[in-house]
């Protein structure tokens, strides 16, 4: 496998979702600045404010949704291409920005009980096991892990103990990873959406002003897919693609939170982390700088291969459509646009030394062996040398 050259580059895809006026804004008589066009990707934003003289802000982005856009027609538009990437063996990466209260929950995990209300997280599931169940002559293996980024400390939302905190560490061959993350063997669509309700009890969420079940931490769900062909035109690689769904805390103002104490030191937290991000976007776009600031917070450093690295990167930008939202809406939008001009080099993953299958394929080679030598009258002492003691993980976990 070559290094990918200039002609393999891509930028990260960038889309926009409004959201509807809610019902305290509907209450409030508040009005809707923002229009949307489909066909063009364009938004065009209104200061209410302004004086009538003045031009609204207009940007283009690769895609737009508005308040009547479905689950599966933003699915189908952002994450689909994506989930098929990764099952070729690329990384992916979708994550979802914006202010406090603006369905960037709604748009990575919905309401799983209503197919209609699926998020992008849940209809991904689908799309992995229906693709695998309808491919022949393909081995696959599915592990899924579940972290969150809580007040700067890393946690696994799968652990006996998800307060723990865990440590990130880097490895000259698979990069940024955090050490002791369980990663759980998963074969079908109700395991892995158990996965993901059980990580969901220990996610930190509180209410604010502006949202009653505000998410209070970054998680990142991530699904490793790993694939061998089989049958005679195999050529014996294993390909591992590994999938990133991500879900960013909303940036906020106290003024509009009414955070105080924990919800404030919390917002300090989110505030931070997503201003690194922002640096970090702004450093690779600029190009003028050798340095980009990866390390200055936690979130950057795990997202570090889907800026700028070997991975394929859709960030949807969530915002409200109402007046008294437009600077965070401004903002958001300007965040956007500057993440467009971020070029990425996703490669093919092949052969990685951590591969599982490559494990299994060779306890079945032993196994194979211990057999025949059975067969031949010498039974017992094969089958039990070098037996191992585990070798894959299942999740024992049951809803409660």
């Amino acid at each position: 496998m070559g290094m990918p050259t200039k002609a393999d580059a891509e930028c990260v895809r960038v889309v926009v979702r409004c959201r509807p006026l809610n019902s305290k804004e509907l209450a409030e008589g508040r009005c809707r600045i923002m229009d949307t066009d489909k066909k063009t990707g364009q938004v065009v934003l209104r200061n209410s404010k302004a004086n009538a003289g003045d031009p609204p802000k207009t940007f283009t982005f690769d895609a737009v949704f508005d308040w009547e856009s479905t689950q599966k027609e933003v699915y189908q538009n952002t994450a689909a291409s994506i989930v098929n990437s990764t099952l070729e063996g690329y990384n992916g990466t979708i994550f979802a920005y914006g202010q406090t209260g603006t369905g960037k929950t709604h748009t990575m995990e919905g309401y799983s009980d209503d197919p209609a209300q699926q998020g992008i997280i849940p209809q991904s599931f689908d799309h992995i096991f229906r693709a695998i169940e309808g491919s022949a002559d393909t081995q696959y293996l599915v592990r899924a892990s579940f972290l969150e980024i809580y007040n700067e400390e890393i946690r696994d939302l799968l652990s006996k103990n998800p307060k723990d905190k865990l440590e990130l560490k880097e490895h000259k061959d698979s990069g940024v990873y955090v050490k002791n993350l369980n990663a759980f063997v998963v074969k079908s669509v109700p395991e892995i959406r158990n996965v993901l309700e059980v990580g969901k009890k220990n996610r930190s969420v509180g209410a604010t002003l502006m949202n009653q079940d505000s998410s209070r931490s970054h998680s990142v769900f991530s699904i490793t897919i790993e694939t061998i062909q089989q049958g005679p035109a195999a050529d014996g690689h294993i390909r591992v693609g590994k999938l990133n769904l991500v879900d960013l805390a909303g940036s906020e103002r106290q003024s509009k939170t009414g955070a105080t104490g924990d919800r404030l030191k919390e917002a300090t937290k989110i505030n931070l982390s997503l201003s690194a991000l922002g640096n970090v976007i702004s450093a690779l776009v600029d190009g003028k700088s050798g340095h980009i600031p990866y390390r200055d917070s936690k979130l950057t450093r795990l997202l570090q291969d889907s800026l700028g690295g070997n991975t394929k990167t859709v960030m949807v930008a969530n915002v409200g459509p109402a007046d008294w939202n437009y600077d965070e809406t401004l903002s958001t939008l300007r965040y956007a646009n500057r993440a467009k001009n971020i070029t990425n080099k996703p490669r093919v993953n092949e052969d990685p030394k951590d591969a599982m299958l490559r494990e299994f394929q060779d306890e079945i080679q032993r196994l194979k062996a211990a057999l025949e030598e059975a067969e031949a009258g010498n039974a017992g002492s094969a089958l039990l040398e070098g037996a191992p003691t585990q070798i894959e993980k299942v999740i024992q976990v049951t809803s409660t």
